[in-house]
């Protein structure tokens, strides 16, 4: 331990005249704590509201989505499906056939995105058994059978057996088609845009609907890691080519995601400002604290101490009221996000949050960004009083001390 900072440490614990001075370090520890763990436990929900967000959209959206330009169908699938697999990071792909229509029951009528799959291959991309309300094994849709959100469920004010009327409009004359569907299951994915206007058929009976004979309106592909689907996206791209498009999950959420990632900037800055107000409380404490022992530094300085070595006591002195925070509100911060997690005792209304509690999440890598801004910090607010203190005349500070 060097002297400077035995000395500033002893300069801390020694009591103080006066009570203003300990109360001024009191209230810098403490701002520094409660700003360190604003940020900790607001940056670790953000980051569980972005984690529980992508979740729910890779529990039913694939993670790529192959499809023709203008969205046009197409019927050569099978050799786009083996150009697919060349990538070796491809777990799994699946043709679906997309189109709008109108179901009605009773005196309820919603419009709807309707979505053919083959439920099998669709399980192995985005594991739709996941999401049913009841769970049931070996799950399928038949024929004329339908899986609807339950909110779109609760709309219609239809339950598992009821039948449905679904309307679509085909393609010869433009005629509208009718036909009676029995509701064969609910599922719930937790976002609502999909739980209330989403509905899934079989394929074939997709394709019989809207009068596309054997071809699709796309294929879904599942990779190994959803982080690199970006990178996926680009390399499969080179393989099928022009007339086809590769959008991976994050293509097609993009201003969602980007607009979670401004608020989760915006909110570390604003409260980073607790730190950096609790950061003038140590300016001010060690101003006071260089006019309270004004006569000791003197001393210092006629027994041969360099202005240097007696600023680095002031220079620690800050940085140890600044650690002192940071440590302390790294615990609190942690401690007070464990404790939400496990116990979750902050309710949200459902029907606007479509989440019943706070989602938490922690990661190291935040963590570290906040104890280095706060460090950052403390150390700008413990240099110039230091420099201050080099500017004191000794024979001053010991006769006037």
């Amino acid at each position: 331990m060097s002297v400077e900072f035995f000395i500033a440490w002893r300069y801390l614990k020694a009591r103080r005249k006066g009570v203003f001075t300990l109360l001024t370090t009191i209230i810098a520890v403490g701002g520094i704590t409660l700003g360190v763990a604003a940020l900790i436990i607001t940056i670790a929900v953000m980051t569980g509201f972005q984690k529980d967000i992508r979740e729910k959209i890779l529990g039913i959206q694939p993670h790529l989505i192959v499809t023709k330009e203008s969205n046009m169908e197409f019927s050569e699938y099978p050799q786009i499906e083996k150009e697919i697999k060349r990538n070796k990071l491809v777990t799994a792909a699946a043709p679906f056939v997309m189109g709008q229509a109108i179901l009605r029951h009773r005196n309820f009528t919603t419009g709807i995105v309707l979505k053919g799959i083959d439920f099998k291959k669709e399980d192995l991309i985005v594991n739709l058994s996941r999401i049913l309300v009841k769970s049931e094994k070996n799950f399928n849709i038949g024929e004329n059978e339908i899986l609807v959100g339950n909110e779109l469920a609760r709309n219609l004010s239809v339950m598992p057996g009821d039948e449905i009327i679904l309307m679509s409009q085909g393609q010869i004359a433009m005629i509208p088609r009718m036909e009676k569907f029995r509701v064969k299951q609910l599922f719930h994915s937790g976002m609502y845009e999909y739980d209330s206007n989403l509905a899934f058929i079989s394929l074939q009976t997709a394709q019989k609907l809207f009068q596309l004979k054997n071809s699709i309106s796309g294929i879904g592909v599942s990779v190994k890691n959803w982080e690199n689907a970006d990178v996926i996206e680009r390399e499969i791209q080179e393989y099928v080519a022009y007339p086809y498009w590769v959008r991976s999950w994050y293509r097609m959420n993009k201003n969602l995601f980007a607009a979670l990632k401004l608020e989760k900037i915006m909110m570390f800055i604003i409260l980073a400002l607790i730190i950096i107000v609790a950061s003038f409380n140590i300016i001010s404490n060690l101003l006071l604290l260089s006019v309270e022992k004004s006569k000791e530094i003197g001393i210092l300085s006629a027994i041969g101490m360099s202005r240097k070595k007696i600023s680095k006591i002031f220079f620690y002195e800050g940085i140890i009221i600044g650690l002192s925070g940071i440590v302390t509100g790294i615990f609190l911060g942690v401690g007070l996000s464990l404790i939400l997690k496990k116990y979750q005792f902050i309710h949200l209304p459902q029907d606007v949050y479509y989440l019943d509690k706070l989602p938490v999440k922690i990661i190291p890598a935040d963590i570290f960004g906040i104890t280095v801004a706060a460090l950052i910090i403390t150390v700008l607010a413990a240099v110039y009083p230091a420099y201050q203190v080099t500017k004191l005349d000794p024979l001053e500070a010991i006769r006037y001390g």
